[in-house]
This record gives structure tokens, C-alpha cells and sequence, in this order.
């Protein structure tokens, strides 16, 4: 009788840790992903808020660049191979082949030739 209620105190005290932590975690869902000249990039993901997640991509940037945040969803950015300092191109969007297929559509629009993903990233749940 002794056992059980040992165990089933452990149940409870592991059921109470388990539901702090999946609450915990919808918390770190911000990234941002930062895009410059010539292919250069950062990204950012799983922060607390999105302007620690814009900071941080863009420490990671070099040169003058611009940034996107995302929120449980994943970013990519195509450039041209062909000419790593011309066209490109970025999407932000719920799931990944969706980012990666927009980014790719964007680079081309923009007057790519041979555009390819030039880098990704998914934020929590993206």
C-alpha cells in the first residue's frame, strides 16, 4: 500500500513537471532570419521574443541587411548562382518546402537564373 502511494505520487509529480515544461515551450517560438549583398545571412531561432531574435540574426549579417521575423514557421532565402550579388530572394512561411519553394520562385521573379537556397531556418513548431 506503501509502494503505490509513493508511486503514485511520483505520477502526479512528474505529470505537474511535464505540463511546466510544455507550456514553457510554445514561449521560445520568435526567430528572424537576416538577408544582405552577395549571399550574406543570419538567422535567429527559438527566442523568447522577436526583438531578441531580430538582434541576433542580424549581429550574425554582415553589411547593410534586411530582416524578417518568424513565428513558428520556418524562412529561406535563394540567391543566383550565376551572380551571387544580384538577384534573390526570401519567403517566410508555416512549413518548410513552402519557404524553400517561394524563396527559390522569388530569386527567379527578381531576375535569377540559376537560383538555389542559399540557406533555411525553422523557428519552434515551424
Amino acid at each position: 500500500m506503501l509502494q503505490s502511494k509513493i508511486a503514485r505520487d511520483c505520477a502526479i509529480v512528474a505529470l505537474a513537471l511535464l505540463l511546466t515544461l510544455v507550456g514553457l515551450a510554445p514561449s521560445l517560438a520568435a526567430g528572424a532570419f537576416a538577408m544582405g549583398k552577395c549571399g550574406t545571412y543570419g538567422e535567429a531561432f527559438d527566442y523568447a521574443g522577436e526583438s531578441q531574435a531580430r538582434a541576433a540574426a542580424q549581429k550574425q549579417c554582415k553589411g547593410a541587411c534586411t530582416t524578417v521575423t518568424m513565428k513558428r514557421a520556418c524562412a529561406a532565402f535563394a540567391v543566383d548562382m550565376t551572380n551571387p550579388c544580384g538577384a534573390h530572394g526570401y519567403a517566410v512561411r508555416p512549413r518548410i518546402s513552402n519557404s524553400l519553394n517561394d524563396a527559390t520562385r522569388e530569386c527567379y521573379k527578381f531576375g535569377g537564373k540559376e537560383c538555389v537556397i542559399r540557406a533555411w531556418a525553422c523557428d519552434a513548431k515551424g
